[in-house]
C-alpha cells in the first residue's frame, strides 16, 4: 500500500509538472509554439526574449500552480498515509519529492513531446512551498546573481546549488535533504550547455524581446 501512496505523488506530479506555461501561452496569446523561437527552450528566459514582459504573468501564474499543486499535496499525503518519522519530516518529504517530479515533468513533459523547459522557475516554486527560510536563499542570490552579471543561467545554477546547500544549513531532514540534492542536481544537469558557453564567454545576457523579434 505504501507503495501506491508514492506512485500517485510522483506520477501525479510528474503529470501536472509538464503543463507548461510558456507553450500554453505563446499557444493561446499568440498563436504559436514558444519552443520554435529563440533558443528553443519552453522557460520563462526564453519567453522574455521572444516576447517581452506581455503575458509573462499568465505564463508564471500557470508554472507557479502547476508545481505548487502538487507539492502540498504531496505533503499532505505523505502526513496523513504513514507513521513513519515525525509529521513535519513526513511533509517535508513529501513535498520535495512533489517538487522533483514536478521539475521533471515541466523539464520533460509527455504532453509536449518531452521538451519542456529547464525548470528553474519551478525550483524557486518549490523552495516558496518547502521552506520560507530556503525559499528567501535561493530567490536572494539569484536576483543578485541575475541584477550584477545579467545571466538568468548564472542564477539558475546557483538555484541549484543553494537548494541543497539550504536544506543541510536549516537541518530539515536526511531524507528530504537527500531529495534536495537530486533536484539541485537535476536544476545543474539542465544548464549544462548554459554552464558551458558561460566558460567559453557565449552566453547571451537577459534581454527583453519585443513581438515578432527572433530571440537567439
Amino acid at each position: 500500500m505504501g507503495f501506491l501512496y508514492f506512485l500517485v505523488i510522483i506520477a501525479g506530479s510528474y503529470f501536472l509538472g509538464g503543463l507548461n506555461g510558456a507553450i500554453i501561452t505563446s499557444r493561446l496569446v499568440y498563436k504559436e509554439d514558444i519552443r520554435e523561437h529563440g533558443s528553443g527552450n519552453a522557460g520563462l528566459t526564453n519567453f522574455l526574449r521572444t516576447y517581452g514582459t506581455r503575458a509573462v504573468f499568465l505564463m508564471v501564474l500557470i508554472d507557479v500552480l502547476k508545481t505548487a499543486f502538487p507539492v502540498v499535496m504531496s505533503g499532505m499525503l505523505l502526513e496523513n498515509a504513514f507513521t513513519f518519522a515525525t509529521v513535519t519530516e513526513r511533509v517535508m518529504i513529501g513535498r520535495t519529492l512533489g517538487g522533483l517530479f514536478a521539475m521533471v515533468g515541466h523539464a520533460y513533459p509527455c504532453l509536449y513531446k518531452f521538451k519542456g523547459g529547464k525548470a528553474a522557475l519551478s525550483a524557486v516554486t518549490v523552495a516558496l512551498f518547502l521552506d520560507i527560510r530556503v525559499a528567501a536563499v535561493v530567490l536572494g542570490v539569484f536576483l543578485v546573481a541575475v541584477a550584477i552579471t545579467r545571466y538568468v543561467s548564472l542564477g539558475s545554477v546557483l538555484i541549484g546549488v543553494c537548494f541543497p546547500v539550504s536544506f543541510l544549513i536549516f537541518n530539515l531532514g536526511l531524507w528530504a535533504t537527500i531529495l534536495s540534492f537530486c533536484c539541485g542536481g537535476f536544476i545543474i544537469f539542465r544548464h549544462v550547455g548554459n554552464i558551458k558557453r558561460l566558460f567559453k564567454g557565449e552566453e547571451r545576457k537577459l534581454s527583453f524581446g519585443k513581438r515578432g523579434e527572433e530571440a537567439e
